[in-house]
C-alpha cells in the first residue's frame, strides 16, 4: 500500500518518523553518539511542595497465586481503600529490587523499561476513600508515596468515580532520548504497554478489573493531571499524556468525563528537573504532535472468543512474589530447552480470553501476531512459526507473506491455538542478525518478532500508532511473567533491523511492520551484581 499525503498530514508525519527511526544493516537510526553520564536523567519525578501520603508496604500479605491470576481466577475483591491501592501501585509501578555493583546502585521496577530509564509516570485519580483524600495524586515509586497534585473544591467531587479509580500513565520522552535518540519515542510507547499489563495483573490479584478508557483525548487528560500547567513545569522536562485505565472492583460508570473531573481542582507542586540540560530531538516532538489523540466516542469493546483458559502448570508462587522477581535477562546459556507443552501455554496466554488479564483490559481486536524463531523447544522442529491471534487476518497474512511458506498447523498444539509452521531449519543466525547481531536472540529457547498490522489501522486515526506499540509491550509483559513462572527468563529487544525482517518475509509495503522483538531462554546470571530489597531504604511497616 502506498501512502501519499502532504507534509502537514499527521499520518504522513508519523510514517516519516517511523521510517527515519528504523535501524538498518548498514546504519543505525540517529542517536546521541555516546552517553553523557553527567546529564543522565533522574529516573524519579517529584513534585516539590505537594502534600504526601505515605503508603504501607502490604504486597507480601497478598496470597493470590500467580497461576490463578494467569487463568482468570480472581479472589474475592479487596475493599477499595488506601491499603489495597498501595498494593496495586507497589506491584504495578513500584520498585522490585535494587542492584549494586562496586560504586553504582540502581533500582528495578515491577514495570520494565527500555534501558531501565523509565519514561512512564503514574497518576491516581480517586474520590475520597478510607485514609486517602480525593483528588489527583502522582505516584512516586522511590518513596512509595502519593503526592497530591490537585485538591477538589467540593465534597461531591469524584462522585462519578463510584466503585473504582482512574490510573493514568504519562511519558517523559527525554528519559529515553538521552540514550536512544530518535528511536526513543517507540520505546516510550513499548513501556506504556508494559505498564498497562502490569496494572491489569496487579488489579486481578486483588480481585479487581482494569479497563482502558478509550474516549479521552490527550488535552482532556493533560488538563486533569495538570500537565498543561506551564508554571508547574517551568524548569522541568515536559510530560505527555498517554493512557488511562479504570481500575476497581466494579465496572466503570457510564458518562465518566475527564473534563468534568478537571473542574474545581486546585493544583500544587513543582516538577523537578531531570537533567542539567535537554538535547532536542525534533523528530520526536513532531511525531508526538502528529499522534495527538482527540476526544472520541468510545467504540464497543472487543469481545474475546470463548476458548479454554491457558493450561494449569501448577506454579506455586504468589502473584506478588513472581511479579517482583521478574527481571530482564542480560544473557542466555544457549543450552536450556523448553517443553513444547509449556511453550504452547505461553503462546496461549498471548491470545485474548474472556475475563483473563491482562488482555481483558485491552478494548481492541488483536493487531499484533508473533513471529516465532523456535530454537530449542522439545518436540518441535527448529524453524519459523507464526501465532495468528485473530482468525480474520489469516487470509491477508498469507497473501502478504510472499515467501514459499508451508503454513502447516502445528499438530502437537492444542486445537484452539492458531500456531502455524512457516519453515523448518536452524534460525539462530537469522534471529541474531536481525536483532542487531545480539547473541541473546540466538541463545534463547525462542525469539519473537511482533508482526503488526500497520497502514490499515493508521488510516482510521493517527494516534493508533501509539496503540500498536502499546499492544506489543502488553504482549511482552505476558511473556516476561510466563517465563518467570516457567523457571526461565525473558527480555525485550528494541534494537533490531526492521526492514531486514520485512525482507525475510518478503513484505514490500507498510501494511505489516515488526514493532518489537523479544526473546525467552535460560538466563546466565552476573554474580558480581548484588541484589538488595526494594524498600529497605524506607523505615515503614
Amino acid at each position: 500500500m502506498k501512502l501519499d499525503h502532504t507534509d502537514s498530514d499527521p499520518l504522513a508525519r508519523i510514517i516519516t518518523y517511523h521510517q527515519a527511526s528504523k535501524h538498518h544493516l548498514d546504519r543505525y537510526a540517529p542517536g546521541p553518539g555516546g552517553l553523557d553520564w553527567l546529564n543522565q536523567p533522574d529516573p524519579f519525578r517529584r513534585y516539590a511542595g505537594a502534600p504526601r501520603t505515605e503508603l504501607p508496604l502490604r504486597a507480601d500479605t497478598l496470597a493470590t497465586p500467580f497461576e490463578s491470576v494467569r487463568r482468570g481466577e480472581r479472589p474475592i475483591a479487596y475493599r477499595l481503600e488506601c491499603d489495597s491501592l498501595a498494593i496495586l501501585l507497589e506491584l504495578a509501578l513500584g520498585l522490585s529490587a535494587w542492584k549494586q555493583h562496586r560504586g553504582s546502585r540502581w533500582a528495578l521496577r515491577c514495570n520494565p523499561s527500555s534501558g531501565n530509564l523509565h519514561p512512564t509516570e503514574g497518576y491516581l485519580v480517586c474520590p475520597a476513600l478510607p485514609d486517602l483524600a480525593a483528588g489527583v495524586h502522582h505516584y512516586l515509586s522511590h518513596d512509595h508515596v502519593l503526592e497530591q497534585r490537585a485538591t477538589p473544591d467540593s465534597t461531591t467531587w469524584g462522585s462519578t468515580l463510584h466503585g473504582g479509580v482512574v490510573l493514568a500513565l504519562t511519558g517523559i520522552h527525554w528519559r529515553e532520548a538521552w540514550k536512544y535518540g530518535l528511536r526513543a519515542y517507540r520505546y516510550c510507547q513499548h513501556d506504556c504497554g508494559h505498564a498497562i499489563a502490569a496494572i491489569a495483573y496487579a488489579a486481578a490479584a486483588l480481585g479487581w478489573r482494569a479497563q482502558l478508557l478509550t474516549g479521552w483525548g490527550d488535552d482532556e487528560l493533560a488538563a486533569l493531571l495538570g500537565l498543561d500547567r506551564a508554571e508547574d513545569f517551568a524548569d522541568a522536562e515536559p510530560e505527555c499524556p498517554e493512557a488511562m485505565l479504570w481500575v476497581g472492583p466494579e465496572p466503570p460508570p457510564s458518562g465518566l468525563s475527564p473534563s468534568t473531573l478537571a473542574r474545581g481542582l486546585s493544583f500544587t507542586g513543582q516538577a523537578n528537573r531531570l537533567s542539567p540540560f535537554q538535547v532536542a530531538w525534533p523528530g520526536i516532538e513532531d511525531v508526538d504532535r502528529a499522534a495527538h489523540r482527540l476526544s472520541t466516542t468510545p467504540a464497543p469493546a472487543f469481545q474475546a472468543p470463548s476458548r479454554p483458559p491457558p493450561a494449569d502448570f501448577g506454579c506455586p508462587v504468589s502473584a506478588a512474589t513472581l511479579i517482583r522477581q521478574r527481571r530482564s535477562a542480560v544473557a542466555f546459556d544457549g543450552a536450556t530447552s523448553l517443553l513444547a507443552e509449556r511453550w504452547f501455554g505461553m503462546l496461549d496466554a498471548l491470545l485474548p480470553h474472556p475475563n483473563i488479564p491482562p488482555l481483558d483490559a485491552w478494548p481492541w481486536s488483536p493487531r499484533v501476531h508473533p513471529l516465532l524463531f523456535a530454537h530449542r523447544i522439545d518436540g518441535i522442529r527448529p524453524g519459523l512459526y507464526l501465532l495468528v491471534r485473530s482468525a480474520e487476518v489469516l487470509p491477508g497474512l498469507r497473501q502478504a507473506l510472499r515467501g514459499e511458506w508451508t503454513w502447516a498447523p502445528v499438530e502437537q498444539a492444542p486445537e484452539h491455538l492458531p500456531l502455524y509452521e512457516l519453515a523448518v531449519g536452524d534460525a539462530r543466525k537469522t534471529a541474531q542478525m536481525i536483532s542487531c547481531h545480539q547473541d541473546i536472540a540466538a541463545d534463547a529457547c525462542f525469539a519473537v518478532g511482533f508482526l503488526t498490522e500497520f497502514a490499515g489501522p493508521l488510516q482510521n486515526a493517527p494516534w493508533v500508532y501509539r496503540e500498536l506499540f502499546w499492544e506489543t509491550g502488553l504482549l511482552g509483559q505476558i511473556l516476561y511473567l510466563e517465563a518467570e513462572a516457567a523457571g526461565i527468563r525473558a527480555t525485550g529487544i528494541g534494537c533490531f533491523f526492521d526492514d531486514a525482517l520485512h525482507r525475510l518475509l518478503k513484505l514490500d509495503d507498510l501494511m505489516w511492520q515488526s514493532l518489537y522483538h523479544f526473546t525467552v531462554g535460560g538466563p546466565v546470571e552476573d554474580r558480581r551484581i548484588q541484589t538488595l530489597p526494594p524498600y529497605a531504604h524506607l523505615r515503614r511497616s
